[in-house]
């Protein structure tokens, strides 16, 4: 089986079980980070597919010890990783989202984030 080129510029970094996203424009919904980069995230939520109502995202740990506000963001991909196998069941799906025009603050505080809040590369 052939191994797919990965085509991404940087690293993605598995984040802490204790690292969550705010997504939406009143921050209504918090999913778990899944992994992240300097250049984007992923998260994973149940459901059905949702629209990101929102160009911002907060990344916050459970322990309140980490803050990062209004990174604004662009939705890249929402894909669906496990159907319901039931009606009562929910789909599990990943949704990939892309960094825009980071401030300086942001990408220093994204990087300190890197190193202090992820258990390694994903």
């Amino acid at each position: 089986m052939a191994k797919m080129k990965e085509h991404r510029r940087h690293k993605r970094f598995q984040a802490a079980q204790n690292i969550f996203v705010g997504v939406g424009p009143d921050f209504d919904k918090v999913r778990r980070l899944t992994d992240v980069s300097v250049d984007g995230l992923a998260f994973g939520y149940f459901g059905n597919s949702e629209a990101l109502n929102g160009s911002y995202v907060d990344l916050f740990s459970s322990e309140g010890d980490f803050y990062i506000g209004k990174l604004p963001i662009k939705n890249i991909s929402d894909i669906e990783l496990f159907k319901k196998m039931s009606p009562d069941s929910k789909t599990l799906r990943r949704c990939c989202v892309k960094f825009k025009k980071l401030t300086p603050q942001h990408r220093a505080k994204l990087k300190e984030f890197i190193e202090s809040q992820t258990v390694g590369e994903a």
